[in-house]
């Protein structure tokens, strides 16, 4: 059975509280997203330290019931004033 975006949202929102994030089903079949996910969690990590991050946190359903997941990674700019 697909994964739907409210689920795969609500993985990434409690595994990235602070994250702002944004999916896109490639497919249209529930089975192939791209994630967008912008989280403080990143800062400091490279690109691959930031993705396994978020593989470990869908570790449970990656290559099962989330056959493909596309993703960006990103920490947030840094606030100038702070």
């Amino acid at each position: 059975m697909p994964m739907s975006p409210a689920d795969l949202e609500g993985r990434l929102q409690a595994a990235f509280p602070d994250a702002e994030i944004v999916l896109t089903d490639l497919a249209g079949d529930g089975d192939h997203y791209k994630a967008r996910i912008v989280s403080p969690a990143f800062r400091g990590l490279n690109r691959v330290k930031q993705h396994q991050m978020v593989n470990r946190a869908l570790a449970d359903v990656l290559g099962g019931t989330l056959h493909a997941l596309a993703l960006e990674t990103a920490a947030p700019p840094s606030d100038p004033a702070g």
